[in-house]
């Protein structure tokens, strides 16, 4: 059984990818940066280590595996890859954004 990733880049070029669902984030990011398509090559990057994975908003740990992520089988998941050094921390987001406003009325849903 086999997961079907088509990944987009910030740039919006995509390319499909196919994964076991025991494959994790980091997996991925390596598959991906040792099989670079020809036609990213403005977006090569220097180290697998830097891309990540985003999925419905989310940056995934390099420790996520797609099966724990309930994908569906035999159906097309989307996710962006983008080059970052670091993963943010969670919710610092959300706190940068209420110290710029002056309110504290926000919530992080999780």
């Amino acid at each position: 059984v086999s997961i079907n990733l088509r990944l987009i880049l910030v740039s919006g070029k995509t390319k499909e990818f196919l994964f076991s669902p025991n494959d994790s984030a980091a997996d991925i990011a390596k598959h991906v940066y040792d099989n670079w398509p020809m036609d990213w090559e403005e977006e090569q990057v220097s180290s697998p280590n830097i891309l990540r994975l985003i999925y419905q908003g989310r940056f995934l740990h390099g420790n996520v595996t797609l099966g724990a992520l309930k994908l569906p089988f035999g159906k097309t998941t989307v996710m962006h890859l983008v080059a970052r050094e670091t993963l943010p921390e969670p919710n610092s987001q959300g706190q940068r954004n209420r110290e710029k406003t002056g309110e504290s009325n926000c919530c992080v849903i999780l």
